[in-house]
């Protein structure tokens, strides 16, 4: 039996925070290292254009991001990590795909609702005022991220389902046309993906400006852990871990075991200081090792940049001759 295709995009737009490694970074990596599975795994540097338009943000995330997975362990002999602006047949699989995609489809998009929603919101007289195509076709070129390598299933959040079902209807309807050359793909949702609240209470978030980053120096990272939202309840006093910020973090990265001391110290009513201490020295070894790679990685660029390559040499190896097929396909061949 054939191993199930596994693909995972990570957008280049922001620091990685520890919301990301509990949610998206820390299974990706497990899932890097199961034998069982074929895992691509991606820079979404294209897509990053859609939403940010500072160049040396964009490629400090793109440093930043791929020396995070390097640092925490992905298995690059097991998967495939590489840039998706160095697959040059994504882009030429978009623009095939466009002329399959309904424009009524793309009108449904989740995220382009969002923004003529917000203008009209904000007393704008046109609906689409400052949406760019990137934004508006973000949908199609995600469906050529799966469909170029053959996916069969792709984690995402609730909130990126609809963009894998585009994918399939996408998909769907060039192997109507063409016959059966594009591979659908399924969404898996992780109904069990942490999700860690920031600073403030709220989702942890960039746009909040209230997140930790993941690799934050020892005196950041405790500063930031003590700065988390609590209440007003005295050392002494018996304490709820629900909605617990502080308690919600610990358990994030702590085994059972360890949760459930914490849990009967809150009973106890251990002091907020005490907990950010506690904290602050948990998250401090769990991530030092990982840290210090990272910190290793970053002074040398270089070694990013060939690790990112390799993955693309790897990559090529299936979109070169996958849109070679494709492009028999519909038409575009050699003529002699």
């Amino acid at each position: 039996m054939d191993r199930e295709i596994y693909l995972t995009g990570i957008t280049t737009t922001g620091t990685p925070h520890i919301g990301n490694y509990v949610g998206a970074i820390r299974p990706g990596i497990a899932a890097s290292q199961d034998l069982q599975k074929h895992n691509y795994y991606f820079l979404a540097d294209y897509h990053a254009l859609a939403k940010a338009g500072d160049p040396d943000r964009i490629a400090r995330s793109t440093l930043e991001i791929a020396a995070s997975w390097l640092a925490l362990g992905l298995d690059v002999e097991n998967a495939v990590f590489y840039r998706q602006s160095d697959i040059p047949e994504i882009p030429q699989l978009m623009w095939i795909l466009s002329s399959m995609t309904a424009k009524g489809l793309m009108n449904r998009a989740h995220s382009y609702k969002a923004a003529v929603q917000a203008n009209v919101e904000g007393g704008s007289k046109d609906p689409d005022r400052g949406i760019t195509m990137a934004l508006y076709g973000y949908p199609i070129l995600m469906a050529a991220d799966i469909l170029m390598f053959k996916a069969t299933k792709v984690p995402v959040g609730r909130d990126q389902k609809q963009h894998v079902e585009m994918a399939r209807d996408v998909a769907q309807r060039f192997n109507h046309h063409y016959g059966d050359v594009l591979v659908l793909p399924d969404p898996i949702i992780g109904d069990d993906t942490a999700v860690l609240a920031g600073l403030d209470g709220r989702k942890m978030s960039k746009s909040y400006n209230n997140t930790i980053p993941l690799f934050a120096p020892e005196k950041q990272l405790r500063k930031l852990i003590m700065k988390i939202k609590t209440n007003s309840l005295e050392p002494g006093e018996p304490k709820d871990t629900e909605d617990s910020v502080l308690f919600d973090i610990y358990r994030a990265f702590a085994t059972p075991e360890e949760t459930a001391v914490i849990a009967a110290r809150y009973d106890e009513g251990i002091a907020w200081g005490e907990m950010k201490q506690v904290l602050f020295e948990y998250i401090n070894e769990h991530i030092k090792p990982a840290r210090d790679e990272y910190e290793r990685l970053i002074s040398d660029p270089g070694e990013v940049e060939r690790q990112l390559l390799q993955g693309a040499e790897r990559a090529r190896e299936v979109s070169v001759p996958y849109l070679g097929k494709i492009r028999d396909a519909i038409g575009i061949r050699p003529l002699g």
